[in-house]
């Protein structure tokens, strides 16, 4: 599980340039209010960052159920994955269906697209619990696969489809998360009264003999020089599908 002692990394989050409408692209004349259509793709996807405060719902003008700051509690800006946009008649996104760094695992809201600014992104992770597999994609290629250390039995890792929704830096790069952490935005399903909640990450360790095996609490342990190099390729907004 994530330490309270870790500094938001100092990189950008996402890369800029998408602008009000799905996909980034110019919008066409007229288009159907209120309809619905899926943003990014197989080899891009497309996460928001909180401008200032943003309110989640559970549909487009219903009650708020979750807010959110423009940063996190561990002080990095908070990043949100978006899974589609709610069109106007001039085909401008009125909203965002999005992925939310809360619980219950996977929970998905809508946010006002004016809350938001829109960043691509061209990384994806998997992890293969039962082969303790790692692999990062970027548009589309495997560019990196490692070894990992998943969850004690009684500590699974969660599976499911998630993201990285925060990068950062342990105060003691020689402790127990290496050199760095990619926190995502998945929660273990057992240690629920931990730190902040029980979220889980892709992390650095001081016991590298513990990769290969299902040794942690929930969270992904890699080998600090390959976690450096993790690091420094995998913006935040970045999915992470995690299988057995």
């Amino acid at each position: 599980m994530l330490p309270v002692c870790l500094l938001a990394a100092s990189c950008s989050t996402v890369q800029r340039g998408i602008g009000g409408g799905a996909s980034g692209a110019a919008p066409v004349a007229h288009c159907r209010s209120a309809s619905s259509v899926p943003v990014g793709s197989s080899r891009v996807a497309v996460a928001a960052i909180v401008r200032r405060h943003a309110r989640a719902y559970r549909r487009p003008g219903g009650r708020a159920f979750a807010s959110f700051g423009h940063l996190n509690r561990n002080g990095y800006p908070t990043v949100l994955r978006v899974l589609s946009a709610v069109r106007r008649r001039n085909c401008s996104a009125a909203w965002y269906h999005v992925q939310l760094p809360i619980r219950p695992n996977g929970v998905t809201g809508f946010v006002r697209a004016g809350a938001v600014g829109l960043g691509r992104v061209g990384t994806r992770i998997r992890v293969d619990v039962s082969s303790r597999r790692l692999t990062l994609y970027r548009n589309g290629r495997p560019v990196l696969r490692t070894t990992v250390a998943v969850g004690a039995r009684a500590t699974p890792t969660p599976t499911g489809s998630y993201y990285v929704d925060q990068r950062l830096v342990p105060v003691n790069p020689s402790g127990p998360y290496g050199p760095g952490a990619l926190g995502i935005s998945a929660f273990s399903n057992v240690l629920t009264h931990w730190t902040q909640g029980g979220p889980v990450a892709i992390h650095g360790t001081n016991e590298p003999s513990s990769i290969g095996r299902a040794a942690s609490n929930g969270c992904i342990r890699v080998r600090n020089r390959v976690l450096r190099r993790l690091f420094a390729s995998t913006p935040a907004g970045t999915p992470v599908t995690i299988t057995r």
